[in-house]
């Protein structure tokens, strides 16, 4: 597995291929600079899933704002995550802003941890595939959680999350007319850095 231990080396991968693809494209990833994973908490996957399940299909700042709230409401209760959400914990979730289906998702989640599902090291050591398979049984949990997974806390560098909205968005307006899963393809095994490319850019134009 490549790691992320020399982003201009990557960088410099990923121009080359992009100044192939679109004009645009590339102008726009040089413009960032080069890209790498977040340092991620010290948290457990569960965790980790917990709050990736609240912030689906919101804005960064809506999706921080409710964790927020939902981490003081567990710790109200002295209860740890995802602990908290097998106690009678819906009214405190829906009042922190939670709708009920995410509220359904978190308490299959914790029934899932107690099970014993969400070894860290055992999910590390499988591939994006079989690891997203396993997750995708688990109710509320889809395609676009274990994309975010294999990025963010496992930082695998080849994933192309085909499903984030603003990830589609951004790469198809830079490369015109081509199909975005094909132009993609030639970024491996490079597609999780695209992906970060593409979420930078889109920060880099809201701050302007």
């Amino acid at each position: 597995m490549l790691i992320d231990d020399n982003p201009d080396q990557v960088h410099s991968r990923i121009l080359d291929i992009a100044s192939r693809i679109s004009s645009p494209l590339f102008d726009a990833i040089k413009a960032i600079g080069p890209v790498s994973f977040p340092e991620r908490e010290n948290t457990a996957f569960s965790h980790f899933l917990s709050r990736a399940i609240v912030g689906q299909q919101l804005s960064t700042k809506v999706a921080r704002s409710i964790w927020a709230k939902v981490e003081a409401a567990a710790s109200s209760a002295e209860s740890g995550i995802p602990t908290f959400f097998d106690d009678d914990c819906q009214d405190a979730l829906r009042a922190c802003g939670v709708s009920r289906n995410k509220i359904k998702a978190l308490r299959s989640l914790c029934a899932a941890e107690r099970e014993g599902l969400f070894c860290s090291q055992d999910l590390r050591n499988l591939t994006h595939e079989t690891r997203s398979q396993r997750l995708l049984s688990i109710w509320g949990i889809g395609q676009w959680t274990c994309d975010m997974a294999s990025i963010f806390y496992f930082r695998c560098p080849d994933i192309w999350p085909q499903g984030d909205v603003t990830v589609q968005r951004v790469f198809t307006r830079l490369i015109g007319r081509r199909k975005p899963v094909r132009a993609a393809s030639y970024f491996a095994p490079y597609r999780s850095y695209l992906a970060l490319a593409m979420w930078e850019i889109t920060d880099a134009l809201l701050q302007r």
